[in-house]
């Protein structure tokens, strides 16, 4: 499934951005939902366990392979 975010800062971050697709219910979750569930950054070889992690327009979040992020800037 892929879904898109549109941000009209700078940046969001990937706990935000968890959140706003629905896969954790608070902030507080993502620390656990990321030691528990694969989510990948641009295709990056290693998962990402930052929740702080800052994801820009362009970027992609792949969440579990099953669900895909795009991160839009608001035009």
């Amino acid at each position: 499934m892929e879904e898109r975010v549109t941000i009209s800062t700078e940046y969001m971050t990937l706990g935000q951005v968890l959140k706003e697709v629905a896969a954790i219910g608070s902030g507080g979750q993502a620390k656990w939902f990321l030691k528990d569930i694969p989510v990948f950054i641009n295709d990056e070889e290693e998962p990402e366990t930052r929740r702080g992690r800052k994801l820009y327009p362009g970027d992609t979040v792949d969440i579990d392979g099953q669900t895909t992020v795009l991160i839009e800037a608001d035009a």
